[in-house]
């Protein structure tokens, strides 16, 4: 199962350009945005790329959709099937449909899908083509090629959905950016992306605000976080539907920020949401855990990142080395290399430090905020709550370790955030924050590089999770 794998695309280097913003879709709340054209642009000839990062997989989910969406009308969509193949079909009385037999299962990347449609084209195979991460994908399990001048309901005046098709059907989850729809020409990938010059297989986005998006055409860049659907071409806004202020997120495909990991099952799993920020388990089920696993693993380098418990107060959170074991029945993982506190109203707070764990105690309540300052340069680990430093602890004190709650093993392992419910009968409801917050912050602290967003200031030489700090200090 993947830890890190940020894909053929731009979060592994720098560039030029930077994406600011996503949105967050979260499927739990159906999201979607729509607009009705109020004239026909053509249906014949049209671009639509986006860059996503998908949350949940092996179910189906629409990227966009256009058409009246009733059973046997005229519509067109692009999305993920249920097996995770990517599918763009144009209904208008048969299916005129390519269905990949790439699966898209990366919850870690983000990718880059490019669809080019133009049915004037002489040549059956280039009326419609697809483009992943820059790259024209060739290989179908269904490659149904449409008639000369076939219309499409693209740039009709039927309702335009991004998320969604009919509304509260088969949503999207996950992360977009940089969303365009060109009304009117067939465009090629280097419209919207490019290759790295030192990084020949990463694809990453290049400033499209001086394409001519046509009539029905739009740019989202989501960097209004009161009006997400704005074209930031001009034309008419989209319109959000159950997507507010706090679905703004800086995970971008320029910056990809660290989550939980829904791919590293255990039993009874948790239900994760806001862009796999969000850790929510009932009451219900036997034993400990279940435990989660994020994306990302660190070897060296000061990382700092937040936790927000909604409902509970009884859980475990920190980091564990990457030689640990699957999870057992209850859904621990096994090592005995792990660093994390575990705060519990029933039986106790403790801390484990490598596989010893010891008694500690402290105040805390509900929608308290945790933070966690890790120094793998010299071996030291902290937390505070709601900003106040336990046993006085100083993460700014480097090798003297002033109020570590012990040293970490280092030179052999990777580590990685690591944490979940105490008690089973308990409700869990944890906010996982690595910069990129599903939770309202008031005071807005960046780390020294200008990343992430803390509800408390990030201690000098401390990073968030995201690929710009791990290739400079992981």
């Amino acid at each position: 199962m993947p830890l890190i794998l940020p894909g053929n695309v731009a979060s592994a280097v720098s560039g030029a350009y930077e994406v600011a913003n996503s949105c967050r879709f979260n499927d739990g709340d159906n999201p979607y945005m729509h607009k009705t054209p109020g004239g026909a642009g053509n249906v014949d000839t049209w671009t639509f790329s986006c860059w996503l990062k998908r949350s949940t997989i092996s179910a189906a989910q629409r990227i966009f959709s256009q058409g009246d969406h009733s059973d046997g009308n005229p519509m067109t969509f692009l999305g993920f099937q249920s097996d995770d193949t990517l599918i763009f079909n144009n209904y208008q009385g048969s299916d005129e449909a390519l269905v990949t037999n790439r699966l898209f299962r990366d919850v870690a990347a983000w990718y880059n899908i490019i669809l080019r449609c133009d049915t004037t084209n002489g040549t059956a195979g280039d009326r419609y083509r697809l483009y992943i991460n820059g790259t024209e994908e060739t290989s179908f399990s269904t490659d149904n090629n449409p008639s000369v001048n076939a219309d499409t309901s693209v740039n009709s005046t039927n309702k335009f959905e991004l998320g969604s098709v009919g509304a509260t059907t088969q949503n999207f989850d996950g992360y977009m950016a940089e969303v365009c729809l060109v009304d009117g020409s067939s465009l090629a990938p280097t419209s919207f992306g490019e290759f790295d010059e030192d990084s020949p297989t990463i694809w990453k986005p290049i400033d499209v605000s001086g394409l001519t998006f046509g009539t029905n055409g739009f740019y989202l860049d989501f960097e209004a976080s009161d009006n997400l659907g704005n074209d930031a071409n001009g034309g008419t806004d989209l319109t959000e539907v159950n997507l507010a202020a706090i679905d703004q997120c800086v995970d971008t495909p320029t910056n990809n920020f660290c989550t939980l990991n829904p791919l590293i099952r255990t039993p009874n799993p948790p239900a994760f949401s806001e862009g796999n920020t969000r850790y929510y388990k009932s009451s219900t089920g036997a034993g400990h855990g279940p435990h989660s696993l994020s994306t990302m693993a660190v070897a060296s380098g000061k990382w700092y990142f937040e936790l927000k418990s909604v409902s509970e107060t009884s859980f475990n959170v920190g980091m564990i080395s990457d030689n640990f074991v699957n999870a057992d029945s209850n859904g621990n993982f096994g090592s005995s290399n792990k660093y994390v506190i575990v705060p519990d109203s029933t039986f106790g707070d403790n801390k484990t430090v490598g596989s010893t764990t010891t008694a500690i105690s402290f105040s805390y309540s509900a929608n308290d905020i945790f933070g966690f300052a890790y120094d793998f340069d010299n071996g030291k680990f902290y937390f505070h709550i709601n900003g106040t430093y336990f046993d006085s602890g100083d993460p700014e004190s480097g090798s003297t370790g002033t109020g570590s709650l012990g040293d970490i093993a280092l030179g052999t392992y990777s580590y990685i955030p690591w944490g979940g419910a105490g008690s089973y009968n308990h409700v869990h409801d944890l906010l996982w924050n690595f910069g990129n917050p599903p939770f309202s912050i008031s005071s807005g602290n960046a780390d020294g590089n200008g990343y992430g967003s803390f509800e408390y200031s990030v201690p000098s030489g401390y990073f968030s999770l995201c690929t710009k700090n791990l290739a400079e200090y992981g």
